[in-house]
């Protein structure tokens, strides 16, 4: 089975791109939705024993945690040494399930992949970009989003032209989402068969 990273900085595209694999029967691990569902479940526990307050109705909530930990660099460490384990449980159940069903191409949506060293778990990278002025208005526009919390993520994520640099693939979505489906019809092709590593 090949194993394809998909990644890129917020506002690229990426959960986009990676419906486009799901769209023709890709299996695709997201690591932001393993994430969201963790704080319902076994991250609420580990979570607000470190975080106390911050879990409410059995759940973690977000914006609490968020205030918490968004520029906190002691803060955000002690919460990846909770999540991350937790988040590779899930990942590696997904990809011993796709390899029993006989999946010829998996893609694991990790959007801090090359900040985390997952790109060692994959065969390929691949990078979903668009010009800097799509990005900014792309992530002003979601509800609740200011140019300070833009701002304190974008300053965790590599820069998008060091990804670039090391993807083996690269989808723009700045020319519109119908362009980036042909590119990801392109990959597909081209992965077609190819065995992979893992």
């Amino acid at each position: 089975m090949f194993v394809l990273g998909l990644t890129g900085s917020i506002g690229m595209g990426k959960s986009a791109t990676a419906a486009m694999f799901r769209a023709r029967g890709v299996p695709v691990h997201d690591a932001d939705a393993a994430v969201h569902a963790l704080y319902g479940a076994e991250g609420v526990a580990p979570v607000e024993a470190a975080f106390p307050g911050v879990a409410a109705d059995g759940r973690i909530d977000r914006g609490k945690l968020g205030a918490r930990v968004l520029g906190n660099d002691a803060a955000m460490k002690r919460l990846e040494a909770i999540v991350h384990p937790l988040v590779a449980g899930r990942r590696d159940r997904f990809l011993d399930q796709a390899r029993v069903s006989r999946a010829p191409l998996a893609v694991l949506d990790i959007p801090l992949l090359f900040e985390t060293g997952g790109e060692a778990l994959c065969d390929a990278v691949l990078v979903v970009s668009a010009a800097p002025e799509i990005q900014r208005a792309r992530v002003l526009a979601r509800p609740g989003m200011t140019e300070e919390r833009f701002n304190l993520i974008h300053v965790k994520q590599l820069p998008d032209v060091q990804k670039r640099r090391r993807a083996h693939f690269v989808v723009d979505t700045g020319r519109g989402f119908d362009a980036a489906e042909r590119q990801v019809d392109d990959i597909l092709k081209c992965l077609a068969g190819r065995p992979g590593r893992r």
